[in-house]
């Protein structure tokens, strides 16, 4: 399985960015997708989640209302629009995939791309 993510930036406070994730190697459709960032100095948080078929999504408190994960399972791609950046938000973000199909169980991961919001 392999993941590319892209769509890293830097950016203003208030301001947006689009990451991008395309996945290659199996079934799209089957599998969890999520995205999680890691800020310096500190541990790898989850971010946002979205289930085989769209109908579920799940966040992590400190983005809710900012941040919208979305997938395309025709492209074999899921997104994370953010708006509202603060710079908290700062670190890099990795998209992941389920292990098993229908499980919450990440354990693929893309390379990161670096997000920069500044103050």
């Amino acid at each position: 399985v392999q993941l590319q993510a892209s769509g890293g930036g830097l950016v203003q406070a208030g301001g947006s960015l689009r990451l991008s994730c395309v996945a290659s190697g199996r079934t799209f459709s089957s599998y969890v997708m999520g995205w999680f960032r890691q800020a310096p100095g500190k541990e790898r948080e989850f971010v946002a989640s979205i289930n085989w078929n769209t109908i579920s999504t799940a966040y992590v408190d400190s983005v809710k209302g900012r941040f919208t994960i979305s997938r395309d399972n025709a492209k074999l791609t899921v997104y994370l629009q953010m708006n509202s950046l603060k710079p908290e938000d700062t670190g890099v973000y990795y998209c992941a995939s389920g292990r098993t199909p229908y499980a919450y169980d990440f354990g693929y991961w893309g390379q990161g791309t670096q997000v920069t919001v500044s103050s």
